[in-house]
């Protein structure tokens, strides 16, 4: 299994930027592929994720309205869209695997199993 994020760079606040990740070594559904952020001094903390199975999604409410993450079964793509973007949203940014399904949605860390590398983001004027 393999993760790969790409799309980070820096960012005015109240600017928008997309991050992909692409998925290898497994058939998507039945998982749940995340988002994840971890800014400097911080603990990783779960952003959004959603079931490949269904499509549903769940978002932190720190991104709530602003971010919306997308899959593209075809592609093996997982995106996440980020809109108006806050100093505060600056961090490594980590798309990941996890499953079981249910439990995953609560995007706790210890839930996802493998884990791209980290793209930074960095929201400065």
């Amino acid at each position: 299994v393999q993760l790969q994020a790409s799309g980070g760079g820096s960012v005015q606040p109240g600017g928008s930027r997309r991050l992909s990740c692409v998925a290898s070594g497994f058939s998507l559904g039945d998982y749940a592929v995340a988002w994840f952020r971890q800014a400097p001094g911080k603990e990783r903390e779960g952003v959004s994720c959603i079931n490949t199975s269904d499509g549903s999604t769940y978002y932190a409410g720190s991104v709530k309205g602003r971010f919306t993450i997308s899959i593209d079964n075809a592609k093996r793509m997982v995106y996440l869209q980020m809109n108006s973007l806050k100093p505060e949203d600056t961090a490594v940014y980590y798309c990941a695997l996890g499953f079981p399904i249910g439990s995953a949605l609560y995007m706790r860390t210890y839930e996802y199993h493998y884990w791209g590398q980290g793209t930074q983001v960095t929201v400065s004027s």
